[in-house]
């Protein structure tokens, strides 16, 4: 059998944080804000891992009221998604990604992304597609306020 799941997140750009996206550190003026390192590519690929083995979402895993989650790469998170498929007995078959900012221009990262990712769930790069997009200079995305992600995550159940 196999399952799908869907991720999304948003997360405000402010001043004074590092910009992480996918694992990577990126140059920028702003960062993204939140709880951990607030890495909205990982987030939204967690939530379809949990999402596709039922399991809720990031929130329910790595509560922000929880000091011990604060400024924590998110790469923690990613790894204790792909430990909830090994204990479901489960291969993640594939992970597609669409992250949408304005700025800065995420091309030339996408390759250490997807390796980054793909070493993380155990997976082959190519298994893993990360697209980026912009939003047209419409919302809070093209004001520069922000950046999302989406995420479909692709599980066969091995039993």
């Amino acid at each position: 059998m196999i399952l799908v799941g869907f991720g999304y997140d948003i997360h405000r750009l402010v001043s004074g944080r590092k910009l992480i996206i996918g694992g990577v550190e990126i140059p920028h003026s702003k960062g993204l804000d939140g709880h951990s390192d607030a890495d909205v590519l990982i987030h939204a690929i967690c939530d379809s891992i949990f999402g596709a083995l039922g399991l809720g979402d990031i929130g329910a895993f790595f509560p922000n009221t929880e000091k011990k989650w604060k400024d924590i790469s998110s790469i923690v998170f990613l790894k204790e998604a792909y430990n909830q498929v090994s204990i479901k007995n489960a291969r993640l078959v594939n992970i597609d990604c669409t992250i949408i900012a304005q700025q800065p221009k995420l091309l030339p990262y996408i390759p250490s992304m997807k390796k980054i990712i793909a070493e993380t769930l155990q997976i082959k790069t190519e298994n893993v597609g990360i697209k980026a997009t912009t939003n047209e200079g419409i919302g809070c995305i093209g004001r520069e306020e922000g950046i999302a992600a989406f995420a479909v995550a692709s599980i066969e159940l091995v039993d």
